[in-house]
């Protein structure tokens, strides 16, 4: 039986892994008895007592667990430790027990590269650019960002000592923190021009909406006519969330998702439960390869009801849900219980496999941020759907944006410059990102500088003092490569967040296409009608969206 829901029912209660994307269920829940499990019994003690090698139960449970999820083929059908509600909690909340400072590898020392306001780090006094170089005493060189994530955090009020190596400082300085509750933002924004609005929103967690709605509105009242809301990189979050973010641009009683199971209980159709917050305001959503479950479904549910017009590359495809089962020993599990659909009857599950995913990597050109882009590939053959205006829609592999449009990509001189220098062990970010924090501490600029030929010299006298091994001319030869990195990095360590963002989309290429859209349109109907020429004229050139990678 299917039933109309509103977020507001309470009935289904649901967190998205970061992860994943997986949408959670809490419920509690036993496992059945029966002859395989005195079974597996039997096998567990003949191991414990006889195996050659001596093995603890504990263990031999352990790997009957992994075995039996691996043997699912299901990735998102997860068993979670004690160890893993930390993680579970910022899913849901946004909060989390820290410091309250975002943190890189650099170097092969953890290096602090942006700093929380009001966070228990500002009180006692680190800064961007710190190298946490001990913690507790011991030594944290080559520590990788999880193990540093899992230290650093805990529980309000507990104390950590560190020691940090600050540029500038000739000996190390010791630093005692005690923990909080760290916030995280989810939604920042700002004015792209005098009418494009831009707010980008980085999780689904609880707080979204009232975040979303007060930089969306901020912006409005400042006199955005058009709106763009970049999704990209956001995982998920909460249900609850996710279904009041689509109606702030869905009318009263619109279909939102719908999810489906076997299970009687977990057949729901959701609809938004008021009306459209931002009517009449144009909207381009941005999505990109890493925008998965809550993500997709606000812009699924905007796609079929023709509100908005996607922009950028196909979502990462995550359309199953998966229901939380509390066990013995504050252990947990994730189990896939149901599919989601969007409201034209859409399932954009993607079918995954290891050896695909990394020969796509492989065949991956390098953004500019230096994130992996994947190659453009003909498209398979999907279900088609109709939208609620009767535009094409498609069905399996993700959400397909209405334009597609690929992000500023290395050219070949930049790859080369990029492989050269960090082979010799001096990576361009990171001599970059250490330049940055002692230019902004030794001057005074306003954040809209411009990158200076003076500025370009330095960082090749930073980078040939690191030891890279290339060519001046190479070099010389990147200088959008080597711009992007100085503007960024000098926005990031003098102005802060969303100055550096601000920067950042200035100089995005699936950005500035939003922008250009919605620069002539007045209303979402001239919106889609200007994006449908426009992928029109993109197909025609062969080029849809700019493949990534070559020459400029």
């Amino acid at each position: 039986m299917k039933v109309d829901r509103s977020w507001t029912t309470g009935l289904l209660v649901g967190v998205i892994a970061l992860t994943t994307g997986g949408w959670l269920i809490n419920q509690g829940g036993t496992a059945g008895a029966g002859e395989s499990r005195r079974l597996l019994d039997e096998i567990h003690r003949l191991i414990a007592e006889h195996f050659v090698d001596e093995v603890s139960p504990d263990e031999l449970y352990r790997m009957a667990i992994d075995g039996m999820l691996e043997n699912l083929g299901d990735p998102y059908t997860t068993f979670l430790e004690p160890r893993d509600s930390e993680d579970l909690r910022f899913t849901t909340t946004g909060n989390y027990g820290g410091l309250g400072v975002r943190i890189e590898p650099k170097d092969g020392w953890i290096t602090v590269v942006q700093v929380l306001p009001n966070s228990p780090a500002v009180r006692e006094g680190l800064e961007v650019g710190d190298r946490i170089i001990e913690v507790e005493g011991e030594s944290a060189e080559d520590w990788s960002v999880d193990r540093a994530v899992n230290t650093l955090r805990g529980e309000r009020g507990a104390g950590v000592n560190l020691t940090i190596a600050r540029v500038g400082v000739d000996r190390p300085l010791a630093i005692h923190i005690v923990r909080d509750v760290i916030q995280v933002r989810q939604a920042q924004g700002f004015m792209l021009d005098d009418r494009i609005g831009y707010a980008t929103l980085r999780g689904f967690s609880r707080g979204a909406k009232e975040e979303l709605v007060e930089t969306l509105d901020g912006l409005v009242e400042g006199g955005a006519g058009g709106l763009i809301l970049d999704l990209r990189r956001n995982p998920g979050g909460l249900l609850p969330a996710g279904i009041e973010i689509t109606d702030l641009f869905l009318d009263r009683g619109r279909e939102v998702v719908e999810t489906r199971s076997r299970v009687a209980d977990q057949n729901y159709v959701f609809t938004a439960p008021s009306r459209d917050r931002y009517a009449d305001v144009p909207l381009v959503v941005v999505v990109d390869g890493l925008s998965a479950s809550a993500s997709e479904i606000v812009a699924g549910a905007l796609q079929d009801h023709d509100r908005a017009v996607i922009v950028g590359t196909t979502t990462f495809g995550k359309g199953s849900v998966q229901t939380l089962y509390h066990l013995s020993g504050n252990n947990s599990m994730k189990v896939t219980t149901a599919r989601w659909y969007t409201p034209v009857g859409r399932s954009i599950t993607k079918d995954f496999d290891r050896e695909s995913a990394l020969r796509e990597l492989a065949a991956s050109a390098v953004a500019v941020s230096g994130e992996p882009v994947a190659a453009p590939s003909e498209p398979e053959e999907r279900e088609e759907f109709v939208t609620e205006g009767g535009r094409t829609v498609y069905g399996g592999g993700g959400i397909t944006p209405d334009l597609v449009v690929y992000r500023d990509t290395l050219s070949t001189n930049e790859q080369e410059l990029r492989r050269l220098a960090t082979r010799s062990g001096a990576i361009p970010r990171n001599i970059v990102f250490r330049w940055a924090v002692e230019y902004a501490n030794d001057h005074d600029f306003n954040e809209g500088f411009a990158v200076t030929q003076a500025m370009r010299d330095e960082i090749w006298d930073a980078l040939t003092a690191a030891g890279a091994e290339v060519e001046r001319d190479l070099f010389d030869g990147s200088q959008t490569y080597v711009d992007w990195l100085i503007a960024d990095e000098l926005a990031g360590s003098e102005f802060g967040e969303v100055p550096q963002l601000r920067s950042r989309v200035t100089r995005d290429a699936q950005v500035q296409a939003a922008l250009d859209l919605l620069r002539d349109a007045d209303s979402p109907e001239t919106l889609l009608a200007i994006a449908a020429r426009a992928a029109e004229e993109r197909a025609a050139e062969g080029t849809p969206g700019g493949a990534p990678g070559g020459d400029r």
